[in-house]
């Protein structure tokens, strides 16, 4: 053996007895996967902005703001903003948390005030929102249950809703309507969100006669 190969040798082996190993060889430093995570606050009327106004069946005083950690459609996560009902913040945060677990994208996910309280923008953004007191698209006589806060729509481009007339919201939403095809954020039987809504007691908008793709609710409305 060469001298100098015979002298790298002996240092190499120095360094392992003594623990110390060379650079190329350190290990990777370990990387803690990302958590969820969410917080709760009460909010006011002048965060609810115009997706709240008096007259509306749930004052500020029973809704919550839940900002929460989620997957993007990007693959890396972001925190979003929800306004639920008081008491569905466990049923949210459960599912959601279900949801970043199986790492299911969703697009945004921002409070309806950002809209200044449009669901057909919101739906054209392909946000995922909850509370928001209006009435039902395409139904203008119906309240919709959003306004109670205790409702979820999630990836509305991807999960478009057909009102009683057939028109597809949002509009864009029309080529997602073949359920059988597969794309991120899409929402189907027995994937991580039906599941988890299916066992805090939440229905899908899906099986109706007119299908919501996007909706869940407490009551199934």
């Amino acid at each position: 053996m060469p001298p100098r190969l015979r002298l790298a040798v002996a240092s190499t082996a120095l360094a392992l007895a003594a623990g110390v190993l060379p650079a190329h060889a350190a290990p990777a430093p370990s990387v803690a996967p990302p958590r969820f995570t969410y917080q709760v606050s009460k909010v006011t009327a002048a965060r609810l902005g115009r997706s709240w106004r008096a007259g509306c069946p749930v004052g500020p005083r029973r809704l919550r703001l839940v900002r929460l950690t989620h997957w993007g459609f990007d693959h890396r996560v972001h925190r979003g903003e929800l306004v639920v009902h008081e008491r569905a913040v466990h049923d949210v945060v459960y599912v959601l948390g279900k949801a970043f677990a199986a790492r299911f994208p969703i697009r945004r996910m921002r409070t309806m005030a950002a809209y200044g309280g449009s669901d057909p923008a919101a739906m054209a953004d392909d946000n995922t929102s909850a509370f928001n007191c209006r009435a039902v698209t395409g139904n203008s006589g119906v309240r919709s249950q959003h306004s109670y806060g205790d409702a979820l729509d999630v990836n509305t481009l991807e999960n478009p809703y057909v009102d009683r007339r057939g028109r597809v919201h949002p509009a864009a939403g029309v080529r997602y309507l073949d359920r059988r095809r597969r794309a991120p954020g899409m929402l189907r039987a027995g994937d991580a969100v039906t599941t988890a809504m299916r066992r805090v007691g939440w229905a899908w908008g899906a099986r109706w006669a007119h299908p919501d793709y996007q909706h869940f609710s407490a009551n199934g409305r």
